[in-house]
């Protein structure tokens, strides 16, 4: 991590991931792979606020990452390391052997000249990608599908990894991130290795102004504002909650009661449930 002199207030906390030393210098976003976009600064498609505190920030461009990995058996070599302003991981520019390029999430430690195959006899080198009966107990991977041929959808952040638990009966089964493990086809597919930029949750902002060229808006608590916004609202000078469970600015309990559809679809292929709370941090 980068640290700064203390300067003014705002730069004494200050921390910063150095770029420097690990993206490719001088290197522009490849123009075939990049395309302008408006973001949905937390709206959904009639306009609405769905999502709170979003909205403004730095234009960005947007950068087509490969998910689906559909070009097997042919050997890629990643060619520059480059920073996304959409997603926490560092990108790769990948040049397949018969030319064509693609971006794709990098795992740690991959560097420019570096190679890696999509391939179901493929070596358990980093990068690598393949199904996961393939992949032997205790492997941290990224980038896994969770339905064969649909594309990665777990383990796509910065630092993030899931590990292989087991293979039996068909299944593989992960432990996510979160500590949740789950059944996964032992046909899906998957890459070897953890996501870069692990120091990304290190990151301090220092200032309020950071927030907004990221697009993050202010948050204000409801215990500052009035009766009429908020539950926790009014009463003279600095007030407790007042309220017996924690709740939201709508009247809708957060704490202490369980938000997951009962009967959710997903349900049988979770083998146990997350740990939360101080029995996670026993971990």
């Amino acid at each position: 991590m980068k640290k700064y002199k203390p300067t003014s207030k705002s730069r004494r906390q200050m921390t910063h991931v150095s770029y420097r030393d690990i993206l490719t210098p001088s290197k522009k976003p490849e123009k075939s792979l990049t395309y302008g976009f408006k973001r949905a600064v937390g709206r959904n498609s009639q306009g609405r606020i769905t999502m709170r505190h979003k909205g403004g920030g730095h234009k960005r461009l947007f950068r087509e990452v490969d998910f689906m990995y559909d070009k097997k058996e042919i050997p890629a070599k990643i060619v520059s390391v480059e920073y996304d302003p959409n997603r926490s991981a560092f990108i790769g520019l990948a040049v397949y052997k018969d030319g064509e390029k693609r971006y794709v999430v990098l795992p740690k430690s991959v560097k420019a000249g570096d190679s890696f195959i999509v391939s179901a006899k493929a070596s358990l080198d980093v990068g690598n990608r393949l199904p996961l009966k393939n992949i032997p107990v205790g492997t941290f991977v990224y980038n896994v599908e969770l339905k064969q041929g649909g594309g990665a959808k777990i383990g796509r952040s910065a630092g993030i990894f899931a590990q292989v638990v087991a293979n039996a009966d068909g299944n593989t089964n992960l432990k996510m991130p979160s500590t949740e493990v789950r059944k996964v086809s032992e046909e899906c597919w998957a890459s070897i290795g953890s996501v870069s930029n692990e120091e990304h949750h290190l990151e301090n902002y220092g200032k309020a102004g950071r927030s907004r060229w990221k697009g993050i808006r202010p948050t204000v608590r409801g215990t500052a504002m009035n009766p009429v916004d908020h539950p926790y609202g009014g009463g003279e000078g600095r007030q407790g909650r007042g309220t017996k469970r924690p709740k939201t600015m709508w009247g809708k309990v957060t704490g202490g009661r369980k938000s997951r559809t009962p009967k959710k679809y997903s349900n049988v292929f979770i083998v146990s449930r997350r740990k939360t709370g101080k029995s996670r941090k026993a971990q």
